[in-house]
């Protein structure tokens, strides 16, 4: 069964929804999309069925998908040439994390022109998103980032390879179609790393020291999902933990509205620096980020573990479960497993302090306190 849900983006979740798309591109009379994607999905059937139907119905369908594993500003500028070259009137994000971020930041550059990074969050750059933009749809492949149903993009500078967050009301979707079919064929690897990465932003959103008990319970649910779910989606999927998966990665993404905090400003960095995957980086450091955050936040590590049916209710139980979990789906429990050396650890920390996530962490995180968790974890 398809089903509606507005949160506030429209959107159209269950198995099948995606074969929606044509008609609702007809229906607002969209003909000439710009599907933006990665390598990888750009060469899977269903992408190509996707675009086939599409033109099938007379939509005019151009694919960019030169884009990089941890997107960089420059992909984000070639792709507002393709649509720009093409004469596109619409952009349609369909992927993972990486896709959607640099489809949401085109959307963005296409009608404000300044250097992208005028537009950065962080330095107050939203006040500058005052134009119109292309009407934007989004698709997810993964559930992981949760970034259909999101606001910003996180775009790496090239060079500096230091981070940068766009961010508007303006760069929601318009509707999302969330078909868990989609999901369906991703590889284990693929579904360990993105199903992890949407338990960290569960639950480093529910303990974000902002007050924002609407996202606490959004958080809560996400992490029951996740919980029941990942396992058997890496193991032995079917469109049931596939679909609860994907709920929980929306769930996820909604959440951390509220803020993330000390395990992403560890993971962006290895991402940055190093080219790991989002995902398996927040995997590995999980453990380590919520062990940091234990003292002082119990009653808070109480309800995550009694949301995971822990029977000890601590936090104690829930590192475990998660060092443990990371075991049962093949994720590694050190850094040097995924090619961090010692070398790199001081500019590791040089990285993850500069990083926007941890000003959300519930309790303060130091350079020191940095470079010791990358250690602890090495």
């Amino acid at each position: 069964m398809i089903s509606t849900y507005n949160f506030p983006t429209k959107i159209r979740f269950g198995a099948g929804a995606v074969e929606e798309l044509a008609d609702y591109l007809k229906d607002n009379n969209l003909s000439k999309p710009l599907i933006v994607t990665d390598p990888v999905v750009a060469g899977l059937p269903f992408l190509k069925r996707i675009a086939e139907n599409l033109r099938l119905k007379g939509i005019s369908v151009e694919v960019f998908s030169d884009i990089h594993k941890n997107p960089v500003k420059s992909d984000v500028y070639k792709g507002d040439e393709a649509y720009h070259a093409t004469d596109r009137d619409s952009i349609i994000g369909i992927g993972g994390g990486a896709a959607m971020d640099v489809a949401r930041a085109i959307v963005l550059r296409i009608n404000h022109r300044e250097d992208l990074f005028k537009y950065d969050d962080l330095i107050g750059g939203d006040i500058y998103v005052t134009n119109d933009v292309p009407h934007f749809i989004t698709i997810p492949t993964t559930s992981g980032t949760g970034s259909e149903v999101g606001r910003s993009a996180i775009i790496a500078d090239d060079e500096t390879h230091q981070k940068k967050i766009l961010f508007s009301p303006k760069l929601l979707a318009k509707i999302v179609f969330a078909d868990p079919l989609l999901t369906m064929d991703l590889p284990p690897f693929v579904t360990a790393a993105t199903g992890m990465d949407a338990l960290t932003h569960n639950m480093e959103a529910f303990l974000a020291k902002m007050y924002h008990p609407i996202c606490e319970g959004i958080a809560l649910e996400g992490i029951s999902l996740i919980h029941h779910s990942l396992e058997k989606a890496v193991i032995n999927p079917d469109v049931d933990a596939r679909s609860k998966m994907l709920l929980g990665s929306m769930m996820g993404a909604i959440a951390f509205q509220k803020g993330l905090g000390v395990v992403h400003s560890l993971a962006h960095p290895l991402s940055s620096l190093l080219d790991t995957h989002h995902g398996l980086a927040n995997a590995v450091n999980i453990p380590y980020g919520m062990q940091f955050n234990m003292a002082g936040f119990e009653d808070k590590f109480r309800r995550i573990a009694r949301t995971l049916d822990l029977k000890e209710e601590t936090g104690e139980s829930v590192v475990t479960y998660l060092f443990n979990l990371n075991s049962r789906i093949n994720i590694p429990h050190r850094l040097r497993d995924i090619g961090v050396r010692e070398e790199h650890i001081e500019t590791l920390a040089d990285l993850a302090i500069a990083d926007f996530a941890h000003p959300n962490n519930p309790k303060p995180v130091s350079r020191e306190d940095f470079k010791a968790l990358y250690l602890e974890a090495l």
